[in-house]
């Protein structure tokens, strides 16, 4: 196709350029990056290349669901909003393509709106593929733009997607980092991906929903979408060999990139280790508790060493300290951990860590004085608050010691029943420990609780300080290597909630432990809720 080359070099490499823009959306971005940044020149890292291999899959309708997390600066904007829309609508001649695109401020998708538009509009653009589409000149606003060939392109915020379908709903940071910390303002968020968002598309099975952003809290956007189990790049800012990022899109920039076939966990949404592979090829049981899906998953990652940056030619160390710096002023270790590492807590937990908590087996000669600390929530909805009653042990020689958690929503009846089974299980040598509510209603509901558990040994306190403090002396003895968890089938569901806190959505289990750990080390002089005092007649 390139006989004229030499006769027309200038046309030849015209035809070059246009041929190598429509079979690369890197290409396509390092040729047309001039027409929007002539001062700033296109300086591609491989963070980029991850993004376009999967923005490509995406076009060629291998994934439909994909979430990108890429600390700031790496160019997501760009290459997802306003490059990527473009290359499908011309070089892909995929005009009749209609996209939503949505942030936590209107004005931002706003922006990313006209910038596209004036990339099509470019000189460039249009030599190349200006007969492919025109526009509509009663539809070219910045919010909202169609072309000759049914395609359009509207911008909203991310608390205001309704109307409109498209086939392709891209949100470039649907959270702004200082809504992510209210709870209210950030449900908002995730109810409209959850509820609405799946509304919007055109074709369930042929549109696409892609979300790119760095992470701002344990229950943002993406934490939904990883449970939804969308394909998932992920690239932290210093590289972390345990959170090596293996996708089954494979990675243009990697000669031999590494392949590992392994199984998805259908219970817990997780990849099984690859050693455990050959085991569960051979063990039945294994296959029915993990599922039995088999996929081949390629390393995107390029680095090899511990704390490696992303792309230290245009951020280096000094700018990286300084940005993390910046950052930890105002949102600490966690603004660091989840906007540079994509990880919303910091490595190995907050307050508490991972590897502080200490296994036993059994309790096998071992004594202590035992309270089952509880934190009540009196209702049995999906995103309700849960009842926790976590069962603490204090041994004579001064260890902690995890020995149950039991967690549950139920409805006002079934959670008294609840109780009472829990307190039966534990058995009379063990103190039933619960918060009271101040005022009348909370003594009422105490009475209540004494009249439901009688024979046992029921205590109460109305609660002092935040849940961060009241946790405060307990996440002292773990970092001091003095708490241990019975095994049990409860220990990922604590240590998960224990590693986030208190940046988790729910601290139940936390603040179920961090009571029952008070009371024992209050002693049995604290106040004892007494039932209803009878007058007599």
């Amino acid at each position: 196709m390139f006989e004229s080359l030499a006769q027309y070099p200038d046309d030849g490499l015209e035809a070059i350029d246009k041929y190598e823009s429509e079979n690369s959306l890197l290409r396509f971005m390092e040729l047309g990056w001039y027409e929007l940044e002539p001062s700033m020149p296109f300086v591609p890292n491989y963070g980029v290349y991850a993004i376009c291999d999967h923005l490509e899959a995406v076009s060629r309708g291998e994934i439909k669901r994909l979430l990108m997390n890429v600390p700031p600066g790496f160019s997501k904007s760009m290459s997802t909003n306003v490059f990527w829309p473009a290359w499908e609508w011309g070089p892909k001649n995929k005009p009749n393509y209609r996209i939503i695109n949505f942030a936590h401020e209107k004005g931002l998708a706003t922006r990313d709106n006209v910038r596209c538009r004036d990339l099509i509009q470019s000189e460039w653009y249009q030599r190349k593929w200006g007969d492919r589409f025109a526009w509509k000149s009663d539809q070219n606003a910045k919010e909202y733009y169609e072309n000759s060939k049914t395609g359009w392109r509207q911008s909203c915020s991310a608390a205001s997607l309704t109307g409109k379908r498209g086939d392709r709903i891209i949100g470039d940071d649907p959270h702004s980092v200082e809504a992510s910390e209210s709870d209210t303002q950030r449900e908002t968020v995730n109810r409209t991906f959850s509820e609405t968002i799946p509304t919007r598309v055109n074709s369930p099975e042929n549109s696409a929903i892609i979300i790119i952003m760095q992470r701002v809290h344990s229950k943002d956007v993406s934490s939904l979408a990883i449970e939804l189990g969308y394909d998932h790049l992920m690239l932290p800012m210093r590289f972390e060999e345990e959170r090596r990022c293996y996708s089954r899109v494979k990675p243009s920039y990697i000669e031999t990139p590494g392949l590992v076939k392994t199984r998805y966990n259908v219970t817990k949404k997780a990849w099984v280790p690859v050693e455990r592979v050959a085991e569960l090829e051979k063990d039945d049981d294994c296959k029915d508790q993990f599922g039995t899906e088999i996929q081949d998953r390629y390393n995107v990652d390029i680095r090899v060493t511990e704390g490696e940056l992303l792309d230290p030619v245009r951020f280096p160390l000094s700018a990286v300290d300084d940005m993390e710096k910046a950052m930890s002023i105002w949102g600490g270790s966690y603004a660091v951990a989840g906007q540079m590492q994509q990880r919303p807590a910091p490595r190995g937990g907050g307050m508490f860590k991972a590897e502080d908590f200490k296994y036993l087996d059994n309790l096998n000669g071992i004594t202590g004085k035992v309270v089952r600390g509880w934190d009540l929530a009196a209702s049995d909805k999906k995103k309700s608050p849960w009842s926790a009653g976590a069962k603490i042990m204090l041994t004579l020689d001064k260890r902690v010691i995890i020995c149950d958690v039991n967690r549950f929503r139920k409805t006002p009846g079934p959670m008294e029943a609840e109780l009472r089974t829990t307190a039966e299980r534990d058995g009379v040598g063990v103190t039933q420990d619960f918060p009271q509510d101040p005022g009348q209603a909370g003594k009422s509901q105490v009475g209540a609780l004494v009249k439901l558990l009688h024979g046992y040994d029921v205590r109460s306190s109305t609660e002092s300080g935040s849940k961060e403090q009241r946790a405060t002396l307990l996440s002292a003895q773990a970092e001091g290597g003095n708490v241990y968890l019975l095994r049990g089938e409860w220990n990922d569901t604590f240590i998960n909630e224990a590693t986030i806190f208190p940046n988790s959505e729910f601290k139940d289990q936390i603040d179920a432990a961090s009571r029952a750990y008070a009371r024992l080390i209050r002693g049995v002089d604290s106040v004892i809720a007494l039932p209803p005092q009878v007058v007599e007649g």
